[in-house]
């Protein structure tokens, strides 16, 4: 299935299919990818975090902001020695911010960004693209603040796409084909109580 980056439907239409968009480095052209193995991090009690993440959780160490730097987000999840967020897919990723269905999810310690993750919203499935800290545990605060936010908004489904032994260290678990499919037909036919970039701090 070809990217034609500048058609935002056609984009969006790949995601809800289950597809998602990677490039094999910097310079690369984007494709679309599938696997038939997907990684979800759940919304219920199976959620858990390390234990060393106690102690920032109840300092709160970090401040939560949604789509307040995106662009500075999506260069900290390319700045890598080997990435997949070519320069194509980072103008992608701006587009869909724009239209309203690619969000940053930030960490910020002061005046500055720690840590974030990339994703995208469609009405009550999170698709998540990617994440990065600069300040140690910034991405896992995130990730806990981002499960929150989730369950309180009322989605079904956060979809991870592929396994590593970050993601497991918060209770990820991988389906079948067709147990995604469901899941994922499931949660796009039902909305969330709020937008995805509306942030209530309570």
């Amino acid at each position: 299935m070809a990217v034609d980056s500048t058609d935002i439907d056609s984009i969006i239409e790949g995601y809800a299919q289950g597809h998602f968009l990677m490039a094999e480095g910097a310079e690369q052209p984007v494709d679309w990818y599938y696997t038939n193995r997907r990684t979800l991090i759940p919304l219920d009690d199976r959620f858990r975090y390390p234990k060393s993440l106690r102690r920032v959780l109840n300092q709160n160490r970090f401040t939560i902001k949604i789509n307040h730097a995106f662009a500075q987000v999506v260069d900290y999840c390319a700045d890598r020695p080997t990435t997949w967020i070519s320069q194509e897919l980072k103008q992608i990723y701006l587009k869909l911010n724009q239209a309203g269905w690619a969000h940053s999810f930030e960490a910020w310690q002061g005046e500055e960004l720690a840590g974030g993750i990339l994703g995208i919203a469609l009405n009550s499935v999170f698709i998540g693209e990617s994440m990065f800290y600069r300040i140690s545990d910034a991405s896992k605060y995130a990730m806990v603040k981002l499960v929150e936010h989730l369950r309180k908004r009322e989605f079904t489904l956060f979809d991870a796409q592929l396994m590593n032994p970050h993601l497991a260290r918060f209770g990820a678990y991988e389906v079948s084909d067709s147990e995604y499919r469901h899941l994922l037909h499931t949660g796009l036919q039902r909305k969330p109580n709020a937008p995805f970039w509306y942030l209530t701090l309570s």
